[in-house]
């Protein structure tokens, strides 16, 4: 399993900041998203499904251990994304814990950030809980806003979720929590760089991201099907 970094992004979205690619075998089984399940994955199209493959194929990309030499090269205090496409390390459901854990020492005195949509057995629930508790954030990633409030229950991390397309402004999970629609995908001068929300492990908020990419159709029936 390989793991590529770009130093400096050049999607707009995201900004100028380092961001990490996963091969696809880490994607686990239950996404609704995955490739495997024809889902809505906006990674499926442009630019990173062609980098994804490429690295999914070993044709780029590095080593775990290589890329965490990389992570730790980052100047402090450094905002990146790990997992522009791809999950956690570890095949399918399971989180290699040793593997994070060794992400998260690499990670100190940088602002690394993620998601994840591994299922939150105990072992897994207990090395995202770890790494949100020092210093490197893990966003457990939801369906749809219902889907949110069950992993925002569990208690281990911060939160994000699938929104239909049109969604534009912030709203309340069925239980009540409050749902930031990402700045991003709002504003054009906003960007990962700048808005850095899904960095901060402690907030008591949601973030929601609208179904986008080539793909946001697709999701969008997904973000339907599961609420």
């Amino acid at each position: 399993m390989f793991t590529h970094l770009t130093l400096k992004s050049r999607n707009a979205k995201t900004g100028p900041i380092p961001v990490s690619t996963t091969s696809a075998e880490s994607c686990p089984a239950p996404c609704p998203f995955n490739n495997a399940n024809e889902g809505g994955c906006y990674a499926n199209g442009g630019p990173l499904a062609i980098l994804w493959r490429r690295i999914t194929n070993e044709e780029m990309g590095e080593s775990f251990r290589r890329f965490l030499d990389k992570v730790r090269d980052l100047p402090d205090g450094q905002l990146w994304r790990h997992n522009q496409a791809g999950d956690l390390q570890g095949k399918g459901d399971k989180i290699d814990a040793s593997a994070l854990a060794d992400l998260v020492d690499a990670n100190r005195g940088k602002r690394g950030f993620t998601y994840t949509h591994k299922p939150l057995t105990e072992s897994n629930a207990a090395a995202i809980a770890y790494a949100n508790a020092n210093g490197f954030t893990v966003n457990l990633s939801g369906n749809n806003p219902a889907h949110a409030d069950t992993l925002a229950n569990a208690g281990v991390g911060p939160v994000v979720t699938v929104m239909p397309a049109d969604t534009s402004e912030n709203t309340t999970t069925p239980q009540g929590r409050k749902v930031v629609v990402c700045p991003a995908t709002q504003r054009d001068d906003v960007s990962c760089a700048t808005c850095k929300l899904c960095a901060i492990a402690e907030r008591d908020f949601i973030v929601g991201f609208p179904a986008h990419g080539a793909s946001k159709r697709k999701a969008e029936s997904v973000v339907k099907e599961f609420a």
